[in-house]
């Protein structure tokens, strides 16, 4: 499948790919990705862990190089011109780049002379980082006595100060809690409004891909799903209905003939419902004394993330 939504005649491509393959001995990591990501997109790549994400983002960025396929990033070759395409990209990484030594202010001229920027300019992209990301007051302090949420921050503005044309973030909330997570993205959303840059996401947070332009959901390295968020999940169903019970084989075997397969955590089976004028009265009525509770709520992206991963359930789910 390939993630393709259609730009005007006069939009450059931030990244296209074509059949890119990544594969590590016998482990097929990556498998003939097709990619064509506008310029100014924000783009989400959703999966499990060793789904082959990370290979892709390594790729992209020459961190990796390809077993077949070819791609560009910013009009640039990944393979045959990889030193431009590195001045283009910005990367946050998992783990943390920043030495925990230096402090913040020295962190990020550290990172701006690698890119050969002038010392005006550093101080100057510095200034209006930390300001951006309330850092401003802690600069001169070690990066090691900073909270986890506040080196996340920094981890991004390194990853701008050049201001790159496309920013890569791999999982950059992982491990930090709600309200940091909801402040990164405040600042994200802040930058892109103001550097206009294309941004690629991978993250475990489905909520945070909500407000993505595009999302494309990859499986053992191949793409098994694309399209707008808010596509997806209207072409999804209008419910999710939810029932606990002790005798989930019977619920399955009452309600599947009508509503399809269902998708079943602990004690819970899940169904999609289609037709939004489905009486739930009559649905509960057809059930026995073994369930506990039937609730029906509307469904969201983590709804379309494990419909699509499961081969039982995906069958007829046009996403």
């Amino acid at each position: 499948m390939q993630v393709d939504v259609l730009p005007q005649s006069d939009t450059p491509l931030a990244i296209q790919a074509t059949g890119l393959s990544k594969a590590y001995g016998e482990l097929q990591a990556v498998d003939r990705l097709q990619l064509v990501i506008p310029a100014g997109q924000f783009f989400g790549l959703l999966g499990p862990n060793g789904s082959g994400k990370t290979s892709t983002i390594h790729m992209l960025t020459t961190l990796a190089r390809p077993t077949a396929g070819q791609a560009s990033v910013a009009g640039h070759d990944i393979l045959r011109e990889s030193v431009a395409v590195r001045r283009e990209v910005g990367l946050v990484f998992q783990e943390s780049a920043l030495d925990r030594t230096l402090t913040v202010d020295e962190n990020l001229r550290f990172a701006g002379m690698l890119r050969n920027l002038p010392r005006a300019t550093i101080r100057q992209r510095s200034d209006e980082l930390l300001e951006l990301f309330n850092l401003s007051e802690r600069r001169h302090m070690k990066v090691a006595t900073l909270s986890g949420g506040m080196r996340r921050a920094l981890d991004i503005a390194r990853g701008v100060l050049h201001r790159p044309r496309v920013l890569f973030l791999d999982e950059p909330t992982l491990g930090l809690d709600v309200p940091s997570r909801r402040g990164i993205w405040r600042f994200i959303e802040q930058l892109r409004r103001e550097e206009v840059m294309t941004v690629f996401l991978t993250t475990h947070y489905l909520e945070e891909a909500e407000t993505c332009d595009q999302v494309a959901f990859l499986a053992s390295g191949r793409i098994i799903g694309a399209g707008p968020p808010a596509t997806l999940v209207r072409q999804f169903g209008h419910y999710v209905l939810e029932i606990d019970g002790t005798d989930l084989d019977t619920v399955a075997a009452v309600l599947s003939p009508r509503l399809g397969p269902c998708l079943r955590e602990g004690g819970t089976a899940s169904f999609r419902v289609l037709d939004e004028q489905v009486s739930f009265v009559e649905l509960q009525a057809e059930l026995n004394d073994g369930v506990q509770a039937v609730r029906w709520r509307r469904p969201n992206l983590n709804d379309v993330f494990l419909w699509v991963n499961d081969p039982a359930l995906s069958v007829g789910l046009d996403i």
